[in-house]
């Protein structure tokens, strides 16, 4: 293909940033007769860039590339919670996007974007780590923490480093067609597409509580899944009004006293998925959802998978 019509891909490499995240871009759109791809990897100026996890960077080129560039990835970096990038880093950004380059985030790369503006009013996703501190600094962005990467045409997240991968091969599917991405999928030995959402890689949907208030009541809920729990029982053992506890309830976890015990529920659904061979009706049984159906019903509601593909992706030996 004429050099004339590659297709121009910038990775563009921040302080701190993550080497798996740097790497996928670079080589899902390599070059090559089945990849019509042209990679610069660039930072805010050519030279080293201290990265994160003990590797640094040489990149030889600067913001220019972002110029030149038809796709700006910008990889996932330490602590982007912390500080925005540099001004420069987000006028370039800006620039590129006015110019009409798409801006595609891996990971924690969502919160540089998020610097421009350009995700305001927009989706987005990050590490699933990081979504609450995303939504909190940004509150104008619709933060979605279940998926693996969200399309807004000209901006574009993901979620932890290896949906970065679902990203790349979802942008080389709207490039150059389904064969094309299938064929790099089977050269990275990547599904072509995964199922479900992160939200089933978050160790445990239920959330840090922000105080103590309620522990004694939560830790009784938790030895009694299976057993019927109703906003009355719980401010009943906690020995105040019902009305009183869902208020105090919501403060402290951010979920309503029932959605707290649904995601107990389910988190104690994944447990039995992972480590035992019950099937799915005992387990429903076990966790207090009755039967299969309710636990499918829920489970894809919360983590966006089911019960066999989270056992599947999951189980430590359990019968499949």
């Amino acid at each position: 293909m004429p050099a004339s019509r590659l297709h121009r891909v910038a990775v563009l490499v921040l302080e701190g940033a993550k080497p798996l995240d740097v790497g996928i871009p670079a080589q899902v759109f390599t070059t090559r007769a089945s990849m019509p791809y042209e990679v610069r990897v660039c930072g805010a100026a050519p030279g080293p860039v201290t990265g994160g996890d003990g590797l640094s960077y040489a990149v030889a080129h600067g913001l220019e590339a972002l110029e030149w560039a038809d796709v700006v990835y910008v990889p996932g970096y330490r602590h982007p919670d912390r500080d925005d990038p540099p001004r420069s880093v987000v006028d370039a950004l800006t620039g590129a996007h006015e110019r009409g380059a798409r801006l595609a985030a891996i990971s924690t790369g969502a919160f540089a974007l998020a610097a421009t503006g350009l995700l305001d009013g927009r989706r987005a996703t990050t590490h699933w780590h990081y979504t609450r501190a995303l939504a909190d600094r940004y509150p104008r962005i619709e933060v979605d923490e279940n998926v693996l990467f969200v399309d807004e045409g000209s901006v574009l997240t993901s979620a932890g480093a290896a949906s970065g991968i679902d990203l790349c091969l979802h942008v080389l599917r709207g490039d150059l067609g389904v064969a094309a991405s299938n064929h790099a999928a089977r050269r990275l030995v990547a599904a072509p597409y995964r199922s479900g959402g992160q939200a089933q890689y978050v160790p445990r949907s239920v959330p840090q509580p922000l105080g103590e208030r309620f522990a004694a009541t939560r830790e009784w809920a938790l030895r009694r899944l299976d057993e019927p729990l109703t906003l009355e029982s719980l401010a009943r053992h906690a020995a105040v009004s019902p009305r009183t506890f869902s208020r105090r309830f919501v403060e402290d976890t951010g979920y309503t006293p029932m959605q707290w015990v649904m995601r107990a529920r389910i988190d104690r659904a994944r447990e039995l998925l992972e480590r035992s061979q019950r099937g799915v009706e005992q387990i429903a049984a076990d966790v207090g959802l009755g039967t299969g159906a309710n636990l499918r019903l829920h489970f894809h509601r919360i983590l966006g998978t089911t019960p066999s593909e989270y056992r599947r992706t999951f189980s430590q030996g359990a019968e499949k």
